[in-house]
């Protein structure tokens, strides 16, 4: 069974935002994305893996058999665009997504150029349900809204 590679590291938050991200707009973003999301969740930045800004964590367990930790919400500063994972799939979701803003849908993923592409109020929206759906479905660490 392959290992996760999305697991904490030991990296300072702060650190990879100055180091890896070279826009200042973006890095900007990443700032007020730690913020808004920390509010959000009640929980901590830490590192996942190289690249990720997780918040909190979750067991999730597969038909499977593959299992893993997660982090309930999270975020990316890529090259390209913020890779955002907040989303859970649910239908208060899916509505949702018709108010938020510019933005391009992976699978499980809501990219965005810039945080002013979006409603923040319908991201921290999303953030929730999301919150609510891993808390009812997964072992999580999750705040009790």
């Amino acid at each position: 069974m392959a290992k996760t590679k999305t697991n904490h590291t030991g990296v300072d938050v702060v650190d990879f935002i100055n180091s890896y991200v070279d826009n200042e707009q973006k890095r900007n973003d990443s700032f007020r994305l730690i913020e808004l999301i920390q509010e959000w969740s009640g929980f901590e930045p830490k590192m996942w893996g190289p690249t990720i800004i997780g918040f909190g964590n979750y067991h999730y367990k597969y038909a499977s058999g593959h299992e893993g930790d997660a982090p309930i919400l999270g975020f990316s500063p890529r090259k390209a665009a913020f890779s955002l994972y907040v989303y859970s799939g649910t239908e208060k979701s899916e509505k949702l997504l018709a108010n938020l803003g510019k933005f391009k849908m992976g699978k499980a993923c809501i990219y965005i150029k810039k945080l002013s592409d979006i409603d923040t109020s319908v991201l921290q929206e999303l953030c929730l349900e999301s919150i609510v759906y891993l808390n009812e479905h997964y072992e999580c660490a999750c705040r009790k809204n």
